[in-house]
């Protein structure tokens, strides 16, 4: 179904940012699993880890532009695992689980699926990210033209000065970055960076003009058909919990938890924007 009214529009962008934050800790957990930490997956991982949270603050930024209020202390902020990725069909179960084959192919790349050129876009019941993205795109366009969609873009709360991001290995700066998103071309952008870095169009492998950087869905393909091999993965529990630890160990996830919580609660300060954001974004470095 399209998206008919601005307040549609922003649900679905909403639903964005919670989708982007529900890949991200997946992805961590699998990258940490990897005993070798300075090897080509294990860095491939953190690559499209950095660009999931880049995506978050570009979706959060897209929010903010149209209106919304994002909570990131709110509990549906805060992804539970296991779960699902959200309106997507068939349900894409999603777990915290070791690094594997497996795990890359059964989640990681129907995550990144890439959308077949023609496919219609979904903004509901969507089988690739890609046309659900489209969706937004084509709402955007078609509700921009009877409503003044950017009269309050609220700059000042937008994650966008480029100093707050820097690309890591395997990622290259011409293939986005953080965008002030204060009109329908600066939206299309941001979007348009979502879409490249993550899914790519059909065969096109590269989320950059220059051919530096693959997609996600190709780097992911590099580990999978063992053109970047995976070594040894730690034998770490699927969907933890702090409770089924012992002692010590479950003093340290409990901490952990306390941490993780405490990360959506700066990301509340930083995208509440004032002098304090710079303040804010260093506490997560």
């Amino acid at each position: 179904m399209p998206i008919n009214s601005p307040t549609e529009l922003r649900d679905h962008v909403e639903l964005a940012i919670q989708v982007e934050l529900s890949t991200i800790p997946p992805y961590l957990y699998s990258m940490y699993s990897i005993e070798d930490q300075g090897s080509e997956p294990a860095l491939l991982l953190r690559s499209i880890v950095v660009e999931e949270m880049l995506h978050a603050a570009l979706a959060t930024n897209l929010f903010l532009a149209l209106g919304g209020q994002p909570r990131f202390s709110g509990v549906d902020y805060i992804p539970r695992y296991p779960t699902t990725v959200p309106h997507h069909r068939p349900p894409l179960p999603v777990d915290l689980a070791p690094c594997s084959l497996e795990q890359i192919e059964s989640l990681f790349m129907k995550i990144e699926q890439p959308e077949m050129r023609g496919a219609p876009p979904q903004a509901d019941e969507f089988e690739t990210l890609g046309q659900f993205y489209h969706a937004l795109e084509v709402g955007l366009a078609s509700l921009s033209r009877e409503f003044d969609l950017f009269a309050d873009p609220q700059a000042d709360a937008q994650l966008s000065d480029p100093a707050m991001y820097r690309p890591v290995a395997f990622d290259a700066e011409d293939s986005g970055g953080l965008v002030l998103i204060d009109d329908l071309d600066s939206a299309i952008e941001a979007i348009e960076i979502i879409v490249h870095q993550g899914e790519g169009m059909s065969d096109d492998k590269w989320a950059d003009a220059s051919h530096q950087e693959l997609t996600h869905y190709h780097k992911l393909l590099q580990i999978h058909d063992g053109t970047r091999p995976l070594g040894p993965v730690r034998p770490v529990p699927t969907n933890p919990r702090a409770e089924s630890y012992p002692g010590r160990i479950r003093a340290v996830a409990e901490l952990f938890n306390a941490s993780y919580r405490a990360a959506f609660l700066v990301m509340d300060r930083i995208f509440a924007g004032g002098p304090g954001q710079r303040k804010a974004v260093d506490v997560l470095y």
